[in-house]
């Protein structure tokens, strides 16, 4: 059985959580930090995010599935 979760690049996830106010904070080394005001979030900015990853972001986040890929 395989993952529902995609694998992406980190500016596809970017762009999809900035569709739902996340906004940039700031960058050290290969990570950058979002914000949608309450809470930051941390994207690796490899060439990839793995499956596991983003489902880590999304259920920090709150973001379901569903209405992220809808956002991509």
């Amino acid at each position: 059985m395989g993952s529902k979760y995609p694998v992406l690049r980190p500016k596809e996830i970017i762009s999809a959580l900035s569709k739902k106010g996340f906004s940039f904070k700031s960058k050290k080394g290969s990570h950058a930090k979002y914000t949608n005001g309450k809470n930051i979030y941390v994207i690796p900015m490899h060439d990839t995010v793995a499956k596991g990853t983003l489902k880590s972001i999304l259920i920090q986040a709150e973001v379901d599935l569903d209405e992220f890929i809808k956002l991509l």
